[in-house]
């Protein structure tokens, strides 16, 4: 079958009702790899070419999976796998509510998910060792995160505040009654 066939399959198969489907319960054999990649972006390519359509994205954003370090589209029927450059979501866009420690922070992502900050959803940060840059995260959902946006990353550092946790100074902010380390307050 050619890959353009494959995925007209995965799309008859994948539910079309709002809430996402339980990939997670779904345990199909193995069906190879196809020529799919998500740019560290943000954008979804299929053959080398951007995927310009968003409900089209949305919809294979629905059906995928992390299992370990590999990326995979899960149908009831099929489990094919997909690259990622770096994390599947981007967020895109926060709302901030409250302040203090009642501060909530709503994230979407590129593919209009959205999630609170918080224990369910935590912020981690981690920084490259050789330029010392830091790369946010978010957990959207099962194991899967979402590269927070460099413009987003800098609302968080407007409201980031500063907290002594074993003794060294650290700046983060709150969300979800949840303390979210951004970086060392130096």
């Amino acid at each position: 079958m050619s890959a353009e066939g494959r995925v007209d399959d995965i799309l008859k198969q994948v539910p079309t009702e709002k809430a996402l489907p339980p990939v997670h319960l779904w345990n199909p054999p193995f069906c190879g790899h196809i020529d799919m990649r998500i740019a560290r972006d943000g954008t979804w390519y299929y053959l080398g070419t951007p995927i310009g359509r968003q409900p089209m994205v949305r919809l294979f954003s629905s059906i995928l999976r992390r299992d370990g370090d590999d990326y995979f589209l899960v149908t009831p029927v099929e489990k094919v796998g997909i690259r990622v450059d770096d994390a599947p979501f981007v967020a895109v866009l926060v709302e901030v509510h409250g302040k203090g420690e009642d501060q909530v922070l709503r994230f979407t992502s590129n593919v209009q998910d959205q999630v609170e900050a918080g224990p369910e959803h935590p912020l981690r940060v981690q920084t490259d060792p050789a330029t010392g840059e830091p790369a946010p995260y978010l957990l959207m959902r099962d194991n899967l995160e979402a590269l927070i946006h460099r413009n987003v990353f800098y609302q968080l550092v407007e409201l980031a505040v500063p907290r002594t946790l074993e003794g060294e100074q650290w700046l983060g902010v709150w969300s979800g009654g949840q303390y979210h380390v951004l970086g060392r307050a130096d």
